[in-house]
């Protein structure tokens, strides 16, 4: 009992503490937001939206997030170890864990996403489109099943930096360095139609793949 319970307080202490160290971090990025008004006007209208992104370029999300939270942003973030630690950085950038992945109660976690924004609980979910294991730049269903499920309009986000380091992980995750010129660009909100038929949810996940397709750094 007293181990599980150490276990709980090292993660919850060690997610707090990589939040904090990650965005005092990324308080050093010169950053440009472009486009960003677009779907913010959508949202404070009464819409609905998924901000998707690549796994790759998520750094920047320590930073962004707060400026977010009255939308009480939604993300979903593996049941693993690692994901428990990635709850907590969560939490502590004021956005709500919805525990699952495609691996591992992917359908309850994507239920409960969208569930909640149709009840208006959040008006704004993230989405990394290739996560949690890959293969790096292939959208899985889980976003058009938000979109459609959720009532949601999809807005890409590409993330790019001038100088930046990139992990030797399957999805070459970037970090910018110190100073780096960051910038965030929301691309055009998409409201995607009805899916009527089996062969529009694929079609869909296809035009998100290549939308983004260009920003994905090899």
């Amino acid at each position: 009992m007293f181990k599980k319970m150490r276990k709980v307080a090292t993660v919850k202490l060690g997610g707090s503490l990589v939040y904090y160290l990650a965005l005092l971090y990324s308080m050093t990025f010169r950053l440009r937001i472009v486009n960003e008004s677009q779907w913010r006007d959508y949202v404070d209208e009464g819409g609905r939206v998924l901000l998707c992104c690549w796994h790759q370029q998520f750094f920047i999300g320590v930073r962004l997030f707060r400026r977010y939270v009255k939308y009480k942003a939604l993300v979903m973030i593996s049941r693993s170890t690692d994901g428990d630690i990635a709850s907590r950085v969560a939490e502590s950038a004021k956005v709500y864990p919805v525990r699952g992945s495609s691996s591992r109660g992917g359908a309850t976690a994507l239920k409960e996403i969208m569930t909640r924004l149709h009840q208006g609980k959040s008006s704004v979910a993230v989405h990394l489109l290739d996560g949690p294991r890959g293969p790096a730049g292939k959208v899985k269903p889980g976003a058009i099943a938000i979109a459609a499920g959720g009532d949601a309009a999809i807005v890409p986000v590409s993330v790019e930096a001038d100088r930046a380091w990139h992990a030797k992980s399957w999805d070459r995750f970037m970090v910018p360095k110190p100073f780096a010129r960051v910038t965030v660009t929301f691309l055009p909100l998409m409201k995607l139609p009805p899916l009527n038929l089996k062969e529009d949810f694929e079609q869909q996940r296809l035009i998100l793949e290549d939308t983004l397709a260009l920003y994905l750094k090899h």
